[in-house]
């Protein structure tokens, strides 16, 4: 790398940590104040997506480059392990990674930005590349990307064109660390799992009062049904025997009309045996005379 190289990457990472907003600007400055080729070089520099740049952001917090540490050594641990303890890394990794991509955000938010989903998925996704990858994570630690990194969507130069300046072979060897230092790392990608599995916890916890809530739902729709057939029971019930009750008064009606009329005939033969009898005398009268 030459000395114009050196002095590129430099000034990009510093500018591409700064808010996509004051990019454009301050590019323009630096290349200015530099001058002669460096500072035309300068002057080219893409201004960076908003992902691009609070992986960036991320990448000058230090946890990410611990991070990627700490995921080269389980890589190591995982040749003698068995499935359950491969499981269990994988687990732990995926919750890395959405512990630093949230560290991102709140980095991202704390200099203005904050990050809409798409954006937020767009960092998570780097930050994993970064964790898997050890090729993604030399380029992404430089902290000079421009475009976020999406390993599935990696081919030719893609991961070249995402980084501004010059792009590493490998990861660096990191230095030996005293035991502070080392204690540090431990204590922030501790942190970093705990968090991930109080939002699991979380999650798991509003998942079960949703099923609750559902299940209670769900009971008082069946009791409601329940009463709506035995209403339609006692509906069906009550317009037959309603039916019953409307035949049953027309055949009282019936047997009344014909009592009536059995009265009435029986009525008028009554009169006429009355008159018959009534003018019986009159004729033995008229006889006798």
């Amino acid at each position: 790398m030459t000395d114009d190289d050196a002095r590129l990457d430099e000034v990009a990472a510093e500018l591409l940590a700064l808010p996509p907003a004051r990019f454009t600007t301050a590019r323009n400055e630096r290349a200015a104040e530099i001058g002669g080729a460096v500072g035309r070089r300068i002057a080219r520099l893409r201004k960076p997506t908003v992902a691009a740049w609070a992986v960036n952001l991320l990448v000058r917090d230090g946890q990410l480059g611990e991070a990627v540490e700490l995921s080269r050594a389980l890589h190591e641990a995982q040749d003698d392990r068995d499935a359950a303890e491969l499981a269990r890394l994988g687990r732990q990794r995926r919750q890395l990674v959405s512990a630093l991509a949230r560290r991102a955000g709140e980095l991202a938010a704390g200099a203005g930005t904050p990050l809409s989903a798409a954006t937020a998925d767009a960092v998570e996704k780097s930050v994993n590349a970064a964790i898997v990858d050890e090729t993604a994570a030399a380029a992404i630690l430089t902290g000079r990307l421009v475009a976020a990194v999406d390993l599935a969507a990696l081919e030719g130069d893609t991961l070249g064109q995402a980084v501004a300046g010059s792009l590493p072979d490998a990861l660096p060897t990191p230095a030996p660390r005293d035991d502070l230092a080392a204690r540090r790392a431990r204590k922030a990608a501790e942190q970093a799992v705990r968090e991930a599995e109080r939002a699991r916890a979380d999650a798991e916890r509003e998942r079960t009062s949703i099923e609750k809530t559902l299940a209670t739902a769900r009971e008082k729709a069946d009791r409601a049904h329940e009463r709506v057939d035995a209403l339609r029971a006692d509906l069906v019930r009550a317009e037959k025997d309603a039916a019953d009750a409307d035949a049953a008064v027309q055949r009282r009606e019936d047997e009344h009309a014909d009592a009536v009329a059995a009265v009435s005939a029986a009525r008028r033969v009554l009169e006429r045996a009355e008159a018959e009898r009534d003018a019986e005398p009159q004729r033995d009268e008229r006889g006798g005379a």
